[in-house]
């Protein structure tokens, strides 16, 4: 983009992350040509959209809840302006997340997770049952304690995806509905054998990126969650107004609004290569792990019962910088890359114009630890 350089980009990859890429690249000026036979689909279809990087904080992470912070605090701006752009809505709520814990031992886990929090001095709001039930009276009388995270917001995943995919359009972005088989530098080969030739290739092809560039090979596998959407009957309770989510028995399930009357239920986790077929154990887990956190569920309508492949890296973070001299890397942000899209973006656009990329996504540099991940 400087000096006319880096012009023609050629992105693979038709999800959030690459629809977000593609837009903000196109509205700078950029020529970009999107590869991917069904942009909009894929995990970034099936994901509950959660922006919750405080309530998903673990130790020993701390550098993801930093680059998961600086993206969210982009998320307002990043949707307002996207739904501008696209002339449509973007799909955020900012009504905030709720993370609750049933029986002791869950509730002991949020306890060490407010703690972790409190020393990087990050605030949440602890409440009991009752208050937590004033808030959200939908909750199930077992739940005796829980923490309030008012910063950590939502966003439906499918309204977005169709904001991105309008915005882009109208930015100029040429969608081309082919798969990718091989990326390098200046060249996209296709699965017809034909090549697509252009000044930078950007790999956001999720779960599959590692079979497009040797530099890629181990470094991003799938990670197959199953998800439920349900909608609410005449005779049931209105669904909560913010995402719930918590332990289960160890496990983790979250209960995402999408109004009026829908809820996205998720998500379980298994190595299962790129198996995308729904088990019955999946879905017993999720709806009893669900009915544990919010009453009523079992009035609700099951609508649709799917699973995606989320990318994952051996460390969690994702891969966002330069492979080798005309190929980018922005894939492996696992269950994060809704809530990483706008910070992903800014730093795809910033590689391509000066290198100066913001300064939490240095760690997710795909050359760290000498390029062993």
């Amino acid at each position: 983009m400087t000096n006319g350089q880096h012009h023609d980009v050629a992105l693979v990859g038709g999800g959030v992350i690459g629809l977000s890429c593609a837009w903000r690249l196109a509205a700078l000026g950029c020529r970009v040509r999107l590869v991917d036979p069904e942009p909009g689909g894929g995990a970034s279809h099936v994901a509950g959209g959660m922006l919750a990087p405080l309530a998903e904080a673990w130790f020993g992470e701390e550098e993801l809840l930093e680059l998961g912070s600086a993206s969210l605090r982009r998320w307002p701006e990043f949707a307002a302006e996207l739904a501008r752009a696209a002339d449509a809505p973007s799909g955020l709520n900012e009504r905030g997340t709720l993370v609750v814990g049933a029986d002791s031992a869950d509730r002991e886990q949020l306890h060490e997770v407010a703690e972790h929090l409190a020393a990087l001095g990050w605030e949440v709001n602890r409440h009991s049952g009752r208050a937590l039930r004033k808030l959200e009276p939908s909750l199930a009388p077992n739940v005796h304690g829980g923490l309030e995270v008012p910063g950590d917001l939502s966003v439906d995943n499918r309204a977005a995806l169709e904001a991105l995919r309008r915005a882009a359009l109208r930015s100029g972005v040429e969608f081309r509905a082919e798969s990718a088989r091989r990326v390098g530098p200046g060249c996209v080969e296709l699965a017809d054998g034909s090549e697509l030739r252009c000044d930078v290739a950007v790999i956001a092809a999720g779960s599959r990126s590692g079979e497009l560039h040797d530099g890629l090979a181990g470094a991003v596998r799938p990670v197959k969650g199953e998800i439920l959407r349900l909608r609410r009957r005449a005779t049931a309770l209105p669904p909560p107004e913010r995402t719930v989510r918590g332990p289960v028995h160890g496990r983790q399930v979250y209960l995402v609004p999408r109004p009026p009357d829908g809820l996205v239920v998720g998500a379980t986790q298994y190595e299962a290569g790129f198996d995308t077929r729904v088990t019955v154990g999946g879905v017993r887990d999720l709806i009893g792990d669900a009915e544990r956190l919010v009453a009523g569920l079992g009035e609700y309508e099951l609508t649709e019962a799917t699973a995606g492949l989320r990318p994952g890296t051996p460390d969690n973070l994702p891969l966002i910088g330069w492979l080798e001299p005309g190929v980018l890397v922005a894939t492996g942000h696992h269950r994060n890359g809704f809530l990483h899209a706008p910070i992903t973006a800014e730093a795809v656009a910033a590689l391509l114009r000066d290198g100066h990329v913001p300064a939490e996504t240095e760690p997710a540099d795909p050359a760290r630890s000498g390029g062993q991940l």
